[in-house]
């Protein structure tokens, strides 16, 4: 399993996303290979498919499943609402659940 951590220099929602994704990981009793990927310019933000910072992929896959057809790429802050609320990183269990689905494919 691959999972990549993409943020921009200074996002301070990447130290938190971090953590949360290695608790998920601990939880599913899952080993994981890890990538941080520092996006530094719009260029790479659009080569990346970069949906702003932080975004979190496994195997390729966006945490939050109505983002994986999004387009709009840049270097920006990242914010997802999960019933209400509004965040800087992702729900635990949107990334449990990406987890579990990797796992299954």
């Amino acid at each position: 399993m691959k999972v990549e951590i993409l943020y921009f220099s200074g996002c301070p929602n990447h130290p938190p996303a971090v953590g949360r994704v290695r608790e998920a990981l601990r939880v599913e009793g899952v080993s994981a290979e890890m990538l941080e990927v520092e996006v530094k310019d719009a260029a790479t933000a659009r080569t990346v498919s970069f949906l702003g910072s932080p975004t979190i992929r496994i195997n390729g896959q966006d945490v939050e499943p109505a983002a994986r057809s999004a387009q709009d790429f840049g270097l920006t802050c990242r914010t997802y609402t999960d019933q209400g609320h509004r965040s800087g990183v992702p729900p635990a269990e949107w990334i449990r659940s990406a987890v579990r689905e990797a796992k299954e494919s």
